[in-house]
């Protein structure tokens, strides 16, 4: 399982500054707001903090935009509210530049681009399908099917309250490799193209040969004839090329336990 624990709490406590403002078109009367500033888990998602900021634009904006469901865009492009805000910001922000300023709206949300959350229960429930999913890859499904329904409960309260010993003290078992095994069955990833689309793909951790296979080995993998995979990003750090899978999965799998690689690559 994780044996570096400093690293999980690291993981853990990594924050972004994020600055929101109001789309002029949506606030009512002539004063504009001030920005409203946040600092954020990157492990956490947009619509975990929605009620924060939506509290304080709450006076500006009209009585028909209150029961509205709230979205974000960053320079015109609509953010996915299931992605981590980690991803996002690896994805849309300039490298270094904080903080992040996001656009709040309260109408006319893009349903042909987003995926609604009305509710934090919406949200819970596809979380918890990520993490089956997840250990259906690593485990065949057997440990979080052995779970009680209130451990399953105690990992998203640990993530929503951000509580690190909560969370872990049930998630660790997810991260447990099974008698004499040395690697998981299959790495759970998520790879993220620039343009912020993402593809999953069976990633086993080894190799053909049965070593444990890097970062290195997966762009090779993920490489084309007609563009190589050179680098491989996320919670804001490039990975070293040299680093194994295995590792990368116990200690820097976001809460859902999947990795989310953001990846470069370069016409050939």
């Amino acid at each position: 399982m994780a044996n570096d624990r400093e690293v999980l709490r690291m993981i853990w406590e990594g924050q972004l500054a994020l600055c929101f403002q109001a789309d002029p078109d949506e606030i009512v009367g002539l004063q504009q707001p001030e920005n409203f500033y946040l600092m954020v888990s990157r492990l956490s998602y947009l619509p975990l903090v929605t009620d924060k900021v939506k509290k304080y634009f709450s006076r500006f904006i009209s009585d028909s935009q209150q029961d509205g469901t709230v979205w974000f865009d960053y320079n015109g492009a609509p953010l996915k509210l299931h992605y981590p805000i980690g991803i996002l910001y690896d994805l849309f922000q300039e490298e270094g530049s904080q903080p992040w300023c996001l656009t709040i709206h309260f109408s006319k949300f893009p349903e042909d681009s987003l995926v609604k959350f009305e509710t934090k229960d919406l949200l819970e429930s596809y979380f918890m399908s990520c993490l089956k999913e997840a250990d259906v890859l690593k485990h065949r499904g057997q440990v979080i099917s052995s779970m009680q329904k209130k451990e399953h409960n105690q990992l998203w309260i640990g993530l929503v309250n951000d509580k690190f010993d909560q969370f872990w003290a049930v998630n660790r078992r997810l991260m447990e490799l099974n008698g004499e095994q040395e690697c998981f069955k299959y790495t759970p990833i998520r790879f993220y193209n620039e343009d912020g689309t993402y593809i999953q793909k069976l990633v086993s951790p080894l190799t053909e040969s049965g070593k444990k296979k890097t970062v290195k080995d997966l762009l090779d993998e993920l490489s084309t004839p007609k563009r190589k995979a050179v680098g491989a990003k996320t919670h804001g750090i490039d990975v070293h090329s040299e680093t194994h899978l295995q590792w990368m999965s116990e200690h820097l799998s976001y809460p859902d336990n999947f990795l989310h690689l953001v990846i470069y690559y370069e016409s050939v």
